[in-house]
């Protein structure tokens, strides 16, 4: 069945399914993430000490300390607890967008609505955050220089630009070949578009790499799992959860329409 509902009721429909895979999200970073991120940031307090440590040696000054009197203006505790709003605000927000645009692609796509909402999560996924992810991956706190912090962040933008493009261009490749008897052919056409827009667009972005040698493999893998995992999560649960309740809008008005209607039974004829 196609997607119905007006603007208002689309967006709405993201926006509760947007809170839930915020919610769900968010579990997932404080289970995987969390862990790492206070490791990386015990690894960036115990870098100053060892600093200050080899300087006295030498007879320096000892190098300032973040733990000496400077204190964060959100402590542990208070983050952690944000966490799951900054996650929920976050999915809020996708969800939003993410109804405008099912109410736009249901115009030009005869796509039923939950499978509309699946595509439309999967899609999301690659432009939002698989083709900025592999080109610049998510670091932990201890790694990164502050002062690089601005040009990281355009050329993440740039990342992301990159990405919807790619998926637009390859959308608008395989809808276009709507006439080409194999569905194959036209899928093909679109991989082929998405993998070669990024292609050269990771060869025309700068590299970025900003991890020292003294910071833990492991570390910086698992946390960057974890920060994958945690945006799948956003988005695998935002698509179920719109298609679930697209298929419910769908299905109540036609209960009780079938149950409101009562057919008035054919008239008995008898044979003189």
């Amino acid at each position: 069945m196609p997607l119905t509902g007006t603007l208002a009721n689309l967006v709405v429909r993201g926006l509760l399914a947007g809170l839930i895979a915020g919610l769900l999200a968010g579990a997932v970073a404080f289970t995987l993430g969390e862990p790492h991120v206070a490791a990386a940031i015990s690894i960036e307090e115990s870098a100053p000490a060892t600093e200050a440590a080899e300087h006295g040696h030498d007879g320096a000054t000892p190098a300032h300390s973040h733990a000496d009197g400077d204190e964060p203006l959100v402590s542990r505790d208070g983050q952690r607890a944000g966490l799951f709003l900054a996650t929920a605000l976050a999915g809020t927000a996708v969800g939003a967008i993410f109804g405008v645009a099912a109410h736009f692609l249901r115009r030009v796509t005869a796509v039923p609505g939950t499978a509309l909402g699946l595509a439309l999560a999967a899609a999301g996924w690659l432009a939002v955050e698989a083709v900025p992810f592999f080109k610049y991956p998510a670091n932990p706190p201890a790694v990164g220089d502050p002062d690089t912090i601005d040009q990281r962040t355009l050329l993440w933008l740039a990342a992301l630009i990159l990405g919807l493009a790619a998926v637009t261009a390859a959308a608008w490749v395989f809808r276009s070949l709507a006439g080409q008897r194999y569905r194959t052919v036209r899928l093909a056409a679109g991989v082929v578009t998405f993998v070669a827009i990024v292609a050269v667009g990771y060869l025309l972005l700068p590299p970025v790499d900003e991890v020292g040698d003294t910071f833990p493999a492991t570390l910086l893998w698992e946390f960057r799992v974890s920060s994958l995992a945690t945006q799948a999560t956003l988005w695998l649960v935002l698509g179920m959860a719109f298609a679930f309740l697209t298929e419910r809008a769908q299905r109540v008005p036609l209960t009780q329409t079938g149950a409101g209607r009562h057919e008035a039974p054919a008239p008995r004829t008898t044979r003189p």
